[in-house]
């Protein structure tokens, strides 16, 4: 059974930085694709950046050049660096992960995390 648990939220000032971590367990996909999204009061869920197996990244246009997603696969483990944080960053972060190569609708992932409340305080 796959397992991510997302954890690192938290609330911290606009320009502050968090670092968010999705640890993986259970699934034995040759391929996979982890995906950070996230979801604001209201509003639907959007990915947010993704990192393919191969360790190719892309990221949403929102975010480029303030988050840096990572993985370590030692550890199982999925991260999100988010520097320069806004008001408009304050969301729900869910993790997710899929076989295959990556895609950026929620729809193309089974596997997702509780998610980890972030928010930034103007």
């Amino acid at each position: 059974q796959v397992q991510l648990v997302e954890s690192g939220g938290g609330t911290v000032q606009s320009g502050g930085s968090l670092r968010l971590s999705c640890a993986t367990s259970g699934y034995t996909y040759s391929t996979v694709c982890m995906a950070w999204f996230r979801q604001a009061p209201g509003k639907e869920r959007e990915w947010v950046a993704v990192v393919a197996k191969n360790g190719s990244t892309r990221y949403a246009d929102f975010v480029k050049g303030r988050f840096t997603i990572s993985q370590d696969n030692a550890k199982n483990t999925l991260y999100l660096q988010m520097n320069s944080l806004k008001p408009e960053d304050t969301a729900t972060y869910y993790c997710a992960l899929r076989s295959g190569p990556c895609l950026y609708y929620t729809y193309g992932y089974r596997n997702w995390g509780q998610g980890t409340q972030v928010t930034v305080s103007s």
